[in-house]
């Protein structure tokens, strides 16, 4: 059904593969250059992407911008800005249910 459900909806395929692709910079990257990176081609591929629903978590992120960055340096989190920006995020994919 999950296939299905992908096929036949491409933009939550889209939606997800972002929200995976952003889980994994934080997951898999100790480098702060590198998750910089990656964060940017992220971002990129958001805006692009033009689902006005993103727009609060790429507000989201220009403002927490320093904050989210400090994570790479020593793995920890300004915990406010984290549920902010995860609040955030996590209502925004609500709405493509």
């Amino acid at each position: 059904m999950h296939k299905l459900l992908l096929k036949e909806y491409p933009e939550i395929k889209t939606v997800y593969f972002l929200s995976q692709k952003l889980r994994n910079i934080y997951n898999n990257n100790t480098d702060k250059a590198i998750a910089i990176t990656k964060l940017a081609h992220w971002y990129n591929d958001v805006e692009h992407l033009g689902i006005k629903n993103f727009n609060t978590i790429m507000n989201t992120i220009k403002i927490n911008y320093n904050s989210i960055l400090n994570y790479f340096d020593n793995r920890s989190t300004n915990a406010s800005a984290e549920m902010k920006f995860m609040n955030s995020f996590e209502s925004k994919l609500k709405e493509f249910e």
